[in-house]
């Protein structure tokens, strides 16, 4: 059957019939998202063509009482100006007025919601190095805010909305106004903001992860081995005190939020020093404004010592090269195949719903709260005890509908944890 193209003037409409729903999305994000707590700043990072959603959020941030909401903009184009017009060694320096502005709000205690949404081919052609090396700058230079997140200091969360170009990459035979349509309900249904209640649908979520952490910190395994027809044969290491985490998180001062809107994983934080194979990409990684696609890395002593694409090979290299602990692993993630985002069918062209639809793993660091004591720890500690730590942490998907994860026990025995990329227990 033929799909019929909606009119923009039914875009409209439908559109409109969207609202109660993305009311509510808008409250879900800035309550259980970043979980803001009365009388707090909230820091909100905002694509500038979402500034109609963007104002929503501020009204339900100040509706849930915090003390003040701090809007920070980004624009794709005036981002690809930056990056066209200066040089690289303009990038390798974080402006004193921005480490000022993101230590300054983290210091004093304000909770942080990034509405992501961009043109996933926004730097196409750009030299790959340039945005490498402004993400490697302010991760190392704006210390106060990224050790506040890092270790739990500060609640934060990160949740999607939808842009014109983003849009019409994930629905290019649509018009621009029912692409945009289509990219909400999409969001909106991934999201569980489908009911009277989302916030009672997602403390249900919550609840969902709580036996597949269990499973896992209970049989407490050496390593995991992972196996798909692909090429993927690859085994990663656990760290002696490794934690399984999924679904909400809380600060030290015990307020629970939830980073990723939507989320369906299960992660910790591998030994850095213990990964050997090689392992296939199953998605595309956009990264930085590229698109890397049909990709692979192969590991040694828990090291990347070679790697490869079809596309965007360049991307990788820089990824790689951010620092000397850029190479290895600070995240294992598990998501079954049968979760709302790989059963939609759709290629979002963005990390934070993609990652959610598949396996993954993660370049870069750890997560500290992923070991027993960790966010009492400093990083040199964490380290010792085998936790990454870098300025990067590029999440990239490796879940294939075949791919077949063993957990090893200390004694060498292989238990099955995923069969055919689900949950063996399903």
């Amino acid at each position: 059957m033929v799909e019929i193209p909606m009119t923009d003037e039914e875009c409209r409409l439908a559109m409109k019939s969207l609202k109660a729903r993305i009311d509510k999305y808008a409250s879900l994000v800035v309550r259980q998202g970043a979980a803001v707590q009365p009388g707090q700043e909230l820091v909100v990072t905002a694509p500038i063509e979402a500034a109609a959603f963007t104002r929503e959020v501020v009204e339900q941030g100040y509706a849930a009482g915090a003390g003040h909401v701090t809007v920070i903009w980004n624009d794709d184009e005036l981002s690809r100006l930056e990056y066209e017009s200066c040089p690289l060694d303009y990038f390798e320096q974080t402006p004193s007025w921005k480490r000022e502005q993101l230590n300054s709000l983290a210091k004093t205690g304000a909770c942080f919601l990034w509405l992501d949404g961009s043109d996933p081919d926004a730097l196409k052609g750009i030299d790959p190095a340039k945005p490498a090396a402004a993400s490697r700058s302010r991760n190392a230079t704006c210390s106060v805010w990224r050790h506040g997140m890092d270790f739990g200091e500060n609640a934060w969360s990160i949740a999607g909305v939808p842009l014109e170009a983003w849009s019409r990459k994930v629905f290019p035979d649509l018009s621009a106004a029912e692409a945009q349509l289509r990219l909400w309900e999409a969001i909106l249904d991934v999201s569980r903001v489908d009911g009277e209640d989302p916030a009672e649908a997602w403390e249900t979520h919550d609840a969902a992860f709580e036996k597949n952490k269990r499973i896992l910190n209970e049989r407490h395994f050496d390593s995991l081995h992972y196996v798909s027809s692909n090429g993927t044969d690859l085994t990663i290491g656990m760290t002696d005190a490794h934690i399984w985490e999924g679904g909400s998180a809380s600060t030290v001062s015990g307020t629970k939020f939830f980073p990723n809107i939507p989320t369906e994983e299960v992660f910790t934080s591998p030994d850095r020093m213990r990964a050997e194979g090689v392992v296939h990409s199953a998605m595309p990684l956009v990264h930085a404004g590229s698109t890397v696609r049909d990709f692979w890395f192969r590991f040694h002593e828990g090291a990347v010592v070679d790697y490869g694409a079809e596309q965007g090979r360049e991307v990788l290299r820089h990824i790689l090269e951010t620092d000397e602990n850029a190479v290895r692993l600070g995240e294992c993630a598990l998501i079954s195949k049968n979760t709302p985002i790989r059963e939609s069918g759709l290629l979002f062209y963005s990390t934070l719903y993609d990652e959610n639809a598949s396996c993954h793993l993660a370049l870069g660091t750890g997560f500290p709260d992923c070991y027993e004591g960790g966010c009492a720890m400093d990083e040199d500690a964490l380290l010792v005890h085998g936790v990454n730590h870098s300025h990067t942490h590029v999440d990239f998907m490796i879940g294939a509908d075949d791919l077949s994860i063993s957990g090893v026990t200390a004694a060498g025995e292989e238990i099955p944890v995923f069969v055919h990329g689900q949950w063996a227990w399903e």
